[in-house]
């Protein structure tokens, strides 16, 4: 039962089983914190108004994306934020949604508003990652040149907002927050996430979904004990979008030479820099997994439009139609680690196949890195594995384990398939209306379905492990940081769950609580 929900009482239980100073005070210390006091000491939050106090009220709700809270002027466009940036002035973002081409105005606003998305959008996800508080899917919405209406009220660009990333409150005007207290300046909290490890052992590890090195500095900060997912299309933001398109418009094989070896150079230097950042601990390099839409705009060039990017030319289906992409990646990942080691940094990496649907395909792919490792011959094999989140391939899993060393569920393409819900576009249209009526028990994007996608990662797992005796299973949907999804994929027997880096003491904590759970 996790009833401490206060810093008083943190400290206090604290005390009480160092006092006591047994193993079974301290796991009943660690069973006893609410999750949510972990997000709220790292975070901060709004604090609780009376309604006529005077302070500015909510004129919106939508989805609370990333945790705590943001204010700032309205900025419509990267350049509005820059702008503000320049008058010193912190700056809120505020999209119809975000796209790869926002990354620098997404890294320099104080905090992210869009009308559209859920808790698996661009905007959610990367804003968790780099810890700026989000607020998504607002219903009604619009997002206009000069301001942003919500329902009859017009907000004009340069008025001062507020957002809280966990309630989803928007607020016009400054709002009451409470400052984030951090890991640093709660020690209790610090002791209390040991005794957690203390408790998951060798059990059930916690990694990072991280794709920067300052992001695997952060993420070690917090004691996440290696990269479950590196994102390597992550890496191809901002300025480095052109690279991508010159590769996928290429009209010649020069063409896609040359831009493939400056993708490579790229990514080599910026994967020498995670891992550098890690080591010794384990990176898990995902290949190039992003739909189409977010490298060349919403309509595309004609010959790579789609209707629905998002089940499209994706994942491994490019690289089966661009055989060179994978090679290229796979060769910045081992030059990445000899550079490592070039350094005197002894460096690990595993290789991971995303979006993959039957065995004859990884099979193929898998046989185009393992051609590249063995031309590189590196120091120590590289372990190559897949991403499970397509329907087909959890519930043929015995196959797909035949020619994957690892698997990783990503639950954000797992549960969308599994509704067919487009993680985008229902928690605007329609997640608050089938909440309300109960045809939901939750939002199966921010906590994991028990119904069928939890016990289809059970399965999967057993399956797979009938192939390849102890073979290592991990999660790296944005569940993997939710404390209720984490005990489901504890009991479905997971070795370990990845998410972004200020997730991770929270994970540390739900997974401790789950084992103990799990032991009665």
């Amino acid at each position: 039962m996790t009833d401490v929900d206060t810093l008083d009482g943190l400290r206090a239980l604290v005390a009480e089983a160092e006092a006591a100073g047994t193993a079974e005070a301290r796991w009943r210390a660690v069973a006893a914190v609410d999750p949510a006091l972990v997000e709220h000491i790292i975070h901060g939050g709004s604090a609780d108004v009376p309604s006529d106090s005077g302070v500015s009220q909510v004129v919106a709700v939508g989805t609370g994306a990333s945790p705590g809270v943001a204010m700032g002027v309205v900025c419509l466009t990267t350049a509005d934020v820059l702008d503000a940036v320049d008058r010193d002035e912190d700056a809120l973002l505020v999209r119809e949604e975000t796209s790869p081409t926002d990354e620098v105005g997404m890294r320099m606003a104080v905090g992210i508003l869009t009308a559209r998305g859920g808790v698996t959008s661009h905007a959610a996800v990367v804003a968790r990652g780099w810890g700026i508080p989000a607020v998504v899917g607002v219903p009604d919405m619009v997002v206009a040149d000069e301001h942003v209406t919500l329902g009859d009220l017009q907000v004009d660009a340069g008025t001062m907002m507020s957002i809280d990333g966990r309630s989803g409150e928007v607020v016009v005007g400054a709002m009451e927050a409470t400052e984030p207290s951090g890991l640093e300046s709660v020690p209790e909290l610090s002791v209390l996430l040991e005794w957690a490890d203390e408790v998951r052992g060798e059990r059930v590890g916690v990694r990072a979904n991280a794709d920067r090195a300052e992001d695997a500095a952060r993420a070690r900060e917090f004691g996440a004990e290696g990269i479950g997912l590196c994102r390597t299309e992550h890496m191809f933001l901002g300025n480095r979008l052109p690279l991508v398109r010159a590769f996928l418009l290429a009209t010649s094989p020069n063409e896609e030479t040359e831009a493939l070896e400056a993708l490579g150079a790229a990514q080599r230097e910026d994967l020498k820099a995670v891992m550098v950042a890690m080591a010794p601990l384990p990176v898990t390099v995902r290949l190039l997994d992003a739909p189409l839409h977010e490298f060349l705009g919403e309509d595309g060039p004609e010959g790579w439009r789609e209707h629905n990017p998002m089940l499209g030319t994706r994942g491994i289906r490019l690289a089966v139609l661009r055989e060179g992409l994978y090679r290229m990646q796979v060769q910045a990942v081992l030059g990445a680690l000899d550079d490592a080691d070039g350094a005197g940094v002894h460096a690990h990496a595993a290789i991971m196949l995303p979006l993959v649907s039957t065995a004859s395909e990884l099979a193929l792919v898998r046989g185009w890195v393992l051609d590249e490792i063995e031309t590189w011959d590196p120091v120590e094999p590289l372990l190559v594995g897949t991403m499970i989140e397509t329907p087909r391939a959890a519930l043929l899993a015995s196959e797909m384990a035949e020619h994957a060393d690892f698997f990783s569920f990503g639950t954000n393409d797992l549960t969308q398939m599994v509704f067919g819900l487009s993680r985008d576009d229902v928690v605007q249209r329609m997640m608050g209306a089938y909440l309300e009526l109960g045809l939901f028990p939750a939002d199966p994007f921010a906590h994991l379905d028990g119904g069928v996608v939890a016990p289809l990662v059970a399965a999967a797992t057993r399956s797979g492990r009938m192939v390849r005796p102890g073979m290592e299973v991990g999660v790296c949907g944005e569940h993997g940081g939710d404390p209720e999804s984490i005990h489901l994929l504890v009991k479905a027997g997971v070795d370990s769950v990845s998410c972004s880096p200020f997730r991770v003491p929270v994970a540390r904590l739900a997974v401790a609580q789950a084992l103990i759970d799990l032991d009665g």
